[in-house]
Protein backbone atom coordinates (compact mmCIF):
# COMPACT_ATOMS: atom_id res chain seq x y z
CA UNK A 1 0.00 0.00 0.00
CA UNK A 2 1.45 3.12 -1.05
CA UNK A 3 2.69 5.74 1.78
CA UNK A 4 0.03 8.79 2.75
CA UNK A 5 1.45 12.27 2.77
CA UNK A 6 5.02 11.46 0.96
CA UNK A 7 5.86 15.28 0.27
CA UNK A 8 5.53 15.80 4.00
CA UNK A 9 7.18 12.32 5.15
CA UNK A 10 10.19 13.84 2.96
CA UNK A 11 10.15 17.50 4.26
CA UNK A 12 10.44 16.40 7.69
CA UNK A 13 13.18 13.91 6.84
CA UNK A 14 14.99 16.12 5.40
CA UNK A 15 14.53 18.84 8.61
CA UNK A 16 15.69 15.79 10.70
CA UNK A 17 18.61 15.36 9.46
CA UNK A 18 19.58 18.90 9.21
CA UNK A 19 19.03 18.89 12.73
CA UNK A 20 20.82 16.18 13.37
CA UNK A 21 24.02 17.21 11.72
CA UNK A 22 24.25 20.36 12.90
CA UNK A 23 23.81 19.79 16.54
CA UNK A 24 26.95 17.02 15.85
CA UNK A 25 29.47 18.85 14.06
CA UNK A 26 28.97 16.12 11.20
CA UNK A 27 31.11 17.58 7.88
CA UNK A 28 29.42 15.09 5.81
CA UNK A 29 25.71 12.77 5.55
CA UNK A 30 24.53 10.35 3.50
CA UNK A 31 20.78 8.96 4.34
CA UNK A 32 17.55 6.65 2.25
CA UNK A 33 14.79 5.59 3.20
CA UNK A 34 13.18 3.26 0.94
CA UNK A 35 10.12 0.88 0.74
CA UNK A 36 10.90 -2.53 -0.35
CA UNK A 37 8.68 -2.25 -3.17
CA UNK A 38 10.00 1.02 -4.46
CA UNK A 39 6.68 3.17 -4.14
CA UNK A 40 8.44 5.39 -1.60
CA UNK A 41 11.99 6.72 -2.27
CA UNK A 42 14.30 9.25 -0.33
CA UNK A 43 17.30 10.58 -0.50
CA UNK A 44 19.96 13.01 1.13
CA UNK A 45 23.25 14.31 1.08
CA UNK A 46 24.90 17.27 3.28
CA UNK A 47 28.29 18.68 3.17
CA UNK A 48 31.45 17.70 1.54
CA UNK A 49 33.05 14.37 0.74
CA UNK A 50 36.75 15.74 1.47
CA UNK A 51 38.31 19.27 2.36
CA UNK A 52 38.75 20.01 -1.21
CA UNK A 53 35.04 20.83 -1.29
CA UNK A 54 34.00 17.96 -3.43
CA UNK A 55 29.95 17.98 -2.19
CA UNK A 56 28.73 14.66 -0.68
CA UNK A 57 26.41 12.98 -3.66
CA UNK A 58 23.94 10.16 -3.67
CA UNK A 59 26.53 8.14 -5.45
CA UNK A 60 29.34 8.88 -3.36
CA UNK A 61 31.22 5.62 -1.63
CA UNK A 62 31.42 5.82 1.79
CA UNK A 63 33.31 3.60 4.23
CA UNK A 64 30.55 1.62 6.15
CA UNK A 65 32.24 0.52 8.73
CA UNK A 66 30.82 -2.59 10.71
CA UNK A 67 28.49 -2.86 8.31
CA UNK A 68 30.50 -4.65 6.38
CA UNK A 69 29.98 -7.85 9.24
CA UNK A 70 26.68 -8.18 7.32
CA UNK A 71 28.40 -9.20 3.89
CA UNK A 72 31.10 -11.13 6.27
CA UNK A 73 28.20 -13.32 8.08
CA UNK A 74 26.07 -13.46 4.72
CA UNK A 75 29.46 -14.27 2.90
CA UNK A 76 30.20 -17.34 6.05
CA UNK A 77 26.55 -18.18 5.71
CA UNK A 78 26.96 -18.88 2.02
CA UNK A 79 30.14 -21.14 2.46
CA UNK A 80 28.17 -22.85 4.88
CA UNK A 81 25.08 -23.16 2.19
CA UNK A 82 27.98 -25.15 -0.30
CA UNK A 83 29.31 -27.29 2.57
CA UNK A 84 32.56 -25.55 3.06
CA UNK A 85 31.88 -24.16 6.59
CA UNK A 86 30.28 -25.66 9.27
CA UNK A 87 29.20 -23.12 11.41
CA UNK A 88 29.03 -25.52 14.32
CA UNK A 89 32.30 -26.29 14.04
CA UNK A 90 35.60 -25.32 16.13
CA UNK A 91 37.47 -22.79 14.16
CA UNK A 92 40.37 -24.13 14.61
CA UNK A 93 39.22 -26.57 11.99
CA UNK A 94 39.24 -23.67 9.53
CA UNK A 95 42.55 -21.52 10.74
CA UNK A 96 46.21 -22.70 11.74
CA UNK A 97 46.91 -23.24 15.13
CA UNK A 98 49.58 -21.34 15.46
CA UNK A 99 47.29 -18.04 14.25
CA UNK A 100 44.96 -18.93 16.88
CA UNK A 101 46.48 -20.53 19.65
CA UNK A 102 46.03 -17.96 23.09
CA UNK A 103 43.72 -15.86 21.64
CA UNK A 104 40.78 -17.13 24.06
CA UNK A 105 42.75 -16.90 27.59
CA UNK A 106 40.71 -16.47 30.62
CA UNK A 107 42.09 -14.80 34.04
CA UNK A 108 43.31 -17.88 35.41
CA UNK A 109 45.36 -18.73 32.48
CA UNK A 110 43.74 -21.47 30.71
CA UNK A 111 43.40 -21.34 26.87
CA UNK A 112 39.76 -22.43 25.68
CA UNK A 113 40.45 -21.29 21.79
CA UNK A 114 39.55 -25.11 21.00
CA UNK A 115 36.24 -24.67 22.37
CA UNK A 116 35.46 -21.51 20.04
CA UNK A 117 32.93 -22.68 17.13
CA UNK A 118 32.12 -20.33 13.59
CA UNK A 119 28.69 -19.72 15.26
CA UNK A 120 30.49 -18.35 18.30
CA UNK A 121 32.11 -15.65 16.45
CA UNK A 122 29.40 -15.25 14.09
CA UNK A 123 26.79 -14.34 17.57
CA UNK A 124 29.65 -12.32 19.17
CA UNK A 125 29.37 -14.73 22.11
CA UNK A 126 32.80 -15.98 21.89
CA UNK A 127 34.19 -13.64 24.87
CA UNK A 128 37.22 -13.23 22.83
CA UNK A 129 38.50 -10.40 23.50
CA UNK A 130 38.02 -6.85 20.81
CA UNK A 131 41.49 -5.86 19.31
CA UNK A 132 40.04 -2.59 18.57
CA UNK A 133 38.30 -0.98 22.06
CA UNK A 134 39.80 -3.50 24.90
CA UNK A 135 42.38 -1.86 26.78
CA UNK A 136 45.58 -3.32 28.06
CA UNK A 137 46.68 -2.22 31.07
CA UNK A 138 49.58 -0.46 30.73
CA UNK A 139 48.07 1.12 27.27
CA UNK A 140 45.39 3.14 25.80
CA UNK A 141 43.08 1.26 24.04
CA UNK A 142 43.35 0.94 19.70
CA UNK A 143 40.94 2.92 19.43
CA UNK A 144 42.27 5.79 21.02
CA UNK A 145 45.69 5.65 19.26
CA UNK A 146 44.57 6.25 16.25
CA UNK A 147 45.16 10.20 16.29
CA UNK A 148 48.69 10.08 17.53
CA UNK A 149 50.32 6.92 16.05
CA UNK A 150 51.78 5.87 12.63
CA UNK A 151 49.41 4.46 9.98
CA UNK A 152 50.42 0.75 9.97
CA UNK A 153 48.03 -2.02 8.65
CA UNK A 154 46.99 -4.51 11.53
CA UNK A 155 47.25 -8.64 9.73
CA UNK A 156 44.95 -10.75 11.29
CA UNK A 157 48.45 -12.43 12.49
CA UNK A 158 49.36 -8.68 14.56
CA UNK A 159 45.70 -9.25 16.16
CA UNK A 160 46.13 -11.92 17.47
CA UNK A 161 50.20 -11.50 18.64
CA UNK A 162 48.62 -8.38 20.47
CA UNK A 163 45.65 -10.38 22.22
CA UNK A 164 47.84 -12.89 23.51
CA UNK A 165 50.10 -10.63 24.38
CA UNK A 166 47.79 -7.73 25.89
CA UNK A 167 44.52 -9.10 26.28
CA UNK A 168 42.08 -11.89 28.44
CA UNK A 169 38.94 -13.38 27.49
CA UNK A 170 35.41 -11.60 28.86
CA UNK A 171 34.11 -14.98 29.71
CA UNK A 172 34.70 -18.45 29.17
CA UNK A 173 33.26 -20.59 26.04
CA UNK A 174 29.52 -21.18 26.57
CA UNK A 175 27.09 -23.55 25.30
CA UNK A 176 24.97 -22.30 22.85
CA UNK A 177 21.75 -24.21 22.90
CA UNK A 178 20.55 -22.34 26.15
CA UNK A 179 17.66 -19.86 25.96
CA UNK A 180 20.18 -17.09 27.49
CA UNK A 181 23.65 -16.27 25.90
CA UNK A 182 25.82 -14.15 27.35
CA UNK A 183 27.21 -11.98 24.12
CA UNK A 184 30.06 -9.29 23.96
CA UNK A 185 30.28 -7.08 20.79
CA UNK A 186 34.35 -8.18 19.73
CA UNK A 187 36.25 -6.95 16.01
CA UNK A 188 37.99 -9.54 16.51
CA UNK A 189 35.28 -12.40 15.62
CA UNK A 190 34.51 -10.65 12.53
CA UNK A 191 38.45 -10.77 12.07
CA UNK A 192 39.00 -14.11 12.61
CA UNK A 193 35.92 -14.49 9.76
CA UNK A 194 38.10 -12.82 7.04
CA UNK A 195 40.39 -15.28 7.80
CA UNK A 196 38.55 -18.35 7.73
CA UNK A 197 36.68 -17.05 4.52
CA UNK A 198 40.60 -16.30 3.07
CA UNK A 199 41.54 -19.92 3.81
CA UNK A 200 38.43 -21.30 2.50
CA UNK A 201 37.82 -19.52 -0.73
CA UNK A 202 41.89 -18.56 -1.28
CA UNK A 203 40.84 -15.01 -2.38
CA UNK A 204 41.03 -11.73 -0.03
CA UNK A 205 37.78 -11.09 1.18
CA UNK A 206 36.17 -8.12 -1.20
CA UNK A 207 37.19 -10.36 -4.27
CA UNK A 208 35.22 -13.08 -2.25
CA UNK A 209 32.66 -10.64 -2.30
CA UNK A 210 32.55 -9.68 -5.57
CA UNK A 211 31.99 -13.32 -6.74
CA UNK A 212 29.04 -13.79 -3.63
CA UNK A 213 27.63 -10.59 -4.23
CA UNK A 214 28.73 -7.48 -5.88
CA UNK A 215 28.55 -8.81 -9.24
CA UNK A 216 25.57 -11.04 -8.84
CA UNK A 217 23.77 -8.36 -7.16
CA UNK A 218 25.16 -5.64 -9.72
CA UNK A 219 26.86 -3.64 -6.27
CA UNK A 220 29.15 -1.92 -9.12
CA UNK A 221 30.37 0.90 -6.48
CA UNK A 222 30.95 -1.54 -3.49
CA UNK A 223 34.78 -2.26 -2.81
CA UNK A 224 37.80 -2.40 0.00
CA UNK A 225 39.60 0.65 0.47
CA UNK A 226 42.36 0.46 -1.86
CA UNK A 227 41.02 -1.84 -4.18
CA UNK A 228 38.88 -0.62 -7.08
CA UNK A 229 34.70 -1.43 -7.89
CA UNK A 230 33.47 -2.78 -10.59
CA UNK A 231 32.95 0.08 -12.23
CA UNK A 232 33.97 3.58 -12.42
CA UNK A 233 32.58 5.32 -9.59
CA UNK A 234 33.38 9.13 -6.90
CA UNK A 235 36.31 8.73 -4.83
CA UNK A 236 35.03 7.51 -1.87
CA UNK A 237 34.25 10.43 1.03
CA UNK A 238 36.70 10.57 3.68
CA UNK A 239 35.66 9.57 7.46
CA UNK A 240 36.39 12.20 9.90
CA UNK A 241 37.76 12.51 14.17
CA UNK A 242 36.34 15.74 15.40
CA UNK A 243 37.61 18.50 13.20
CA UNK A 244 40.22 16.25 11.15
CA UNK A 245 39.70 13.96 8.44
CA UNK A 246 41.27 10.43 9.08
CA UNK A 247 44.07 10.41 6.80
CA UNK A 248 45.02 6.11 7.39
CA UNK A 249 44.64 4.17 4.72
CA UNK A 250 46.67 1.23 6.04
CA UNK A 251 44.70 0.65 9.17
CA UNK A 252 41.02 1.57 7.15
CA UNK A 253 42.49 -1.17 4.65
CA UNK A 254 42.92 -3.86 7.63
CA UNK A 255 39.63 -3.36 9.25
CA UNK A 256 38.24 -4.83 6.07
CA UNK A 257 35.50 -2.81 5.70
CA UNK A 258 33.91 -1.97 2.28
CA UNK A 259 33.03 1.39 1.09
CA UNK A 260 29.52 1.81 -0.73
CA UNK A 261 26.87 3.50 -1.87
CA UNK A 262 23.03 4.19 -0.45
CA UNK A 263 21.85 2.31 -3.63
CA UNK A 264 24.08 -0.48 -3.31
CA UNK A 265 23.49 -1.22 0.42
CA UNK A 266 19.75 -0.95 -0.26
CA UNK A 267 20.28 -3.80 -2.97
CA UNK A 268 22.38 -5.45 -0.74
CA UNK A 269 20.23 -5.40 2.31
CA UNK A 270 16.83 -5.81 0.02
CA UNK A 271 18.73 -9.10 -1.12
CA UNK A 272 19.20 -10.10 2.83
CA UNK A 273 15.60 -10.03 3.40
CA UNK A 274 14.08 -10.94 0.35
CA UNK A 275 16.56 -14.33 0.36
CA UNK A 276 18.28 -13.49 -2.65
CA UNK A 277 21.62 -13.60 -1.65
CA UNK A 278 21.53 -16.79 -1.09
CA UNK A 279 21.00 -20.29 -3.02
CA UNK A 280 18.27 -20.88 -0.48
CA UNK A 281 16.30 -18.25 0.67
CA UNK A 282 15.90 -19.89 4.24
CA UNK A 283 19.44 -19.12 4.93
CA UNK A 284 18.80 -15.57 5.20
CA UNK A 285 16.22 -16.82 8.08
CA UNK A 286 19.37 -17.90 10.19
CA UNK A 287 20.50 -14.42 10.20
CA UNK A 288 17.99 -13.56 12.62
CA UNK A 289 16.48 -16.19 13.37
CA UNK A 290 17.54 -16.05 17.50
CA UNK A 291 18.30 -12.62 19.38
CA UNK A 292 20.67 -11.96 22.32
CA UNK A 293 21.14 -8.78 24.50
CA UNK A 294 24.12 -6.97 24.47
CA UNK A 295 25.07 -6.11 28.34
CA UNK A 296 25.38 -2.34 29.85
CA UNK A 297 28.67 -0.41 28.10
CA UNK A 298 32.02 -0.82 30.62
CA UNK A 299 33.43 2.63 29.11
CA UNK A 300 32.48 6.03 29.31
CA UNK A 301 33.20 6.38 25.29
CA UNK A 302 31.49 3.15 23.91
CA UNK A 303 32.10 2.22 20.57
CA UNK A 304 30.57 -0.49 20.59
CA UNK A 305 27.20 -1.41 20.80
CA UNK A 306 25.89 -2.34 24.05
CA UNK A 307 22.09 -2.54 25.89
CA UNK A 308 19.38 -2.87 24.47
CA UNK A 309 20.38 -3.84 21.18
CA UNK A 310 20.41 -7.61 20.66
CA UNK A 311 22.65 -9.70 18.35
CA UNK A 312 21.83 -12.74 16.09
CA UNK A 313 24.16 -13.93 13.44
CA UNK A 314 26.23 -10.73 12.24
CA UNK A 315 22.95 -8.84 12.70
CA UNK A 316 21.54 -6.36 15.33
CA UNK A 317 18.15 -6.10 16.13
CA UNK A 318 16.87 -2.58 17.92
CA UNK A 319 13.42 -2.53 19.48
CA UNK A 320 13.56 0.18 22.29
CA UNK A 321 11.49 -0.56 25.40
CA UNK A 322 8.07 0.43 26.33
CA UNK A 323 9.80 2.65 29.14
CA UNK A 324 11.91 4.73 26.97
CA UNK A 325 9.26 5.51 24.67
CA UNK A 326 6.06 5.26 26.98
CA UNK A 327 3.86 7.14 24.06
CA UNK A 328 4.10 5.10 21.37
CA UNK A 329 5.64 1.96 20.26
CA UNK A 330 8.49 2.45 18.01
CA UNK A 331 8.91 -0.64 15.78
CA UNK A 332 12.13 -2.81 15.40
CA UNK A 333 14.73 -2.58 12.92
CA UNK A 334 17.04 -4.98 11.82
CA UNK A 335 20.52 -5.21 10.52
CA UNK A 336 24.03 -3.22 11.56
CA UNK A 337 25.66 -0.20 12.20
CA UNK A 338 29.09 1.12 12.28
CA UNK A 339 31.63 3.24 14.36
CA UNK A 340 31.40 5.75 11.58
CA UNK A 341 28.21 6.50 12.46
CA UNK A 342 26.99 4.14 9.59
CA UNK A 343 23.56 2.29 9.69
CA UNK A 344 21.75 -0.67 7.29
CA UNK A 345 18.20 -1.52 8.33
CA UNK A 346 15.04 -3.29 7.45
CA UNK A 347 12.03 -2.75 9.74
CA UNK A 348 9.39 -5.42 8.93
CA UNK A 349 6.18 -3.56 10.61
CA UNK A 350 6.75 -1.03 7.89
CA UNK A 351 8.86 -3.12 5.08
CA UNK A 352 11.23 0.27 5.13
CA UNK A 353 14.94 -0.37 4.21
CA UNK A 354 17.08 2.31 5.45
CA UNK A 355 20.76 3.22 5.21
CA UNK A 356 22.97 6.22 5.62
CA UNK A 357 26.18 7.48 6.90
CA UNK A 358 27.38 10.38 9.63
CA UNK A 359 30.96 10.18 8.00
CA UNK A 360 32.73 10.82 11.63
CA UNK A 361 33.88 8.41 14.23
CA UNK A 362 32.19 10.49 17.12
CA UNK A 363 28.71 9.85 15.70
CA UNK A 364 28.72 5.86 16.11
CA UNK A 365 25.52 6.09 18.73
CA UNK A 366 23.62 8.67 16.12
CA UNK A 367 21.97 6.06 14.05
CA UNK A 368 20.30 4.80 17.25
CA UNK A 369 19.12 7.96 18.35
CA UNK A 370 17.97 9.38 15.16
CA UNK A 371 16.18 5.61 14.17
CA UNK A 372 13.21 6.10 16.01
CA UNK A 373 12.44 9.86 15.07
CA UNK A 374 12.22 8.11 11.11
CA UNK A 375 10.45 5.62 12.04
CA UNK A 376 8.14 7.90 13.67
CA UNK A 377 7.86 9.87 11.00
CA UNK A 378 7.27 6.71 8.31
CA UNK A 379 4.32 5.74 10.72
CA UNK A 380 2.61 8.93 10.64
Amino acid sequence: MPLKNTTEKKRTLDTLFNNATNASNIHSAAAAVETMDGTFTWRYTRGQADPGGTPMETNTPFNIASVTKLMIAAAILKLNENGRVEIDRPIQDYLPAELIHGIHRTRDGVDHTHKITVRHLLGHSSGIPDYFEDKPKDQPRLADRLQVEADTFWSIEKITDYIREKLTAHFPPQPLNRKRIRVRYSDTNFQLLIAIIRSITGKDHDKAFQEMFFKPLNMTHTFLPGSQPLESAPSAALIWADQEPLDLPLLLSSLGDVNSTLDDLLVFMRALINGNAFNNPGTAVQMRQEWHTFGFPTSMMPLSPNWPIQYGLGMMRLQLPRFLTPFRTIPAVIGHTGVTGSWLFYCQDLDLLLAGTFNQIAAAPLPFRIMPKVLSVMAR
